[in-house]
């Protein structure tokens, strides 16, 4: 999932603070509805995805993440600003897209890393 070329573009883009929620529908009639954790570990920032597939880092702790808010870049992608202060990753309509497709696959993929490295959805309980 990379890239950012554009076959379908979106139409509506609606923030659910709240529901900590991103939902997008695209010209073809598809809309996807994106959790703010799945977008954060999947954030197609160097920082998540490294410099090839090898390198992407498994991200934990971010069950209770939320998004700040959104930021166009240029007419091809919108920067999420997370309430984790995470706000380096450009997320392309392509890759909205593709990560809408196939969001079940990703989210087992990325349940599994967590559990195979021993790393949990909830932040580490902080010192007293």
């Amino acid at each position: 999932m990379t890239g950012f070329e554009t076959r379908h573009w979106p139409v509506e883009i609606r923030l659910r603070k709240a529901e900590k929620r991103l939902e997008v529908a695209f010209d073809d009639g598809r809309s996807f509805s994106y959790p703010a954790e799945l977008l954060r570990v999947e954030s197609p920032s160097a920082e998540v995805q490294g410099h090839g597939a090898s390198q992407k880092q498994v991200v934990a702790g971010r069950r209770h993440v939320g998004i700040l808010g959104l930021e166009p870049v240029g007419n091809y992608a919108i920067r999420i600003r997370f309430d984790d202060l995470h706000d380096s990753g450009i997320f392309s309509w392509q890759y909205l897209r593709e990560l809408g497709e196939t969001q079940d696959k990703v989210w087992s993929e990325y349940l599994a890393s967590l559990e195979a490295r021993g790393l949990s959805r909830d932040p580490p309980a902080r010192a007293r």
